[in-house]
């Protein structure tokens, strides 16, 4: 197939001339990118949790579990502890247990 070489791509070295009369006229403006649906997001998001700059910041509590308690004094006793223990005090313990008899890495 032959090609003629008088014919150019007619997408070559042509001046725009309507995108340059339309820059000179406009003045430059700036557009904002407004993600609305991030905004919604954070509004039922701080609906879910709370808006967590107004919850005051508590000091750190003592743990509510003796440092002195063994896992033996948790299973032989059947009466509830006298207040809720965190989850993460709780786990806390059951790691320490748990490495000093060797049974978690």
């Amino acid at each position: 197939m032959e090609t003629n070489g008088s014919i150019s791509n007619s997408h070559e070295s042509q001046p725009s001339d309507a995108s340059d009369s339309t820059n000179k006229e406009k003045p430059t403006e700036k557009v904002v990118f407004i993600n609305h649906a991030e905004i919604a997001w954070q509004e039922r998001r701080r609906e879910w949790v709370g808006d967590q700059s107004q919850k005051s910041r508590r000091a750190p509590r003592e743990p509510i579990m003796s440092w002195t308690a063994t896992y033996e004094d948790l299973l032989l006793t059947t009466e509830p502890f006298q207040e809720p223990i965190p989850l993460a005090e709780m786990v806390d313990f059951l790691v320490d247990i748990w490495l000093e008899e060797g049974l978690y890495d």
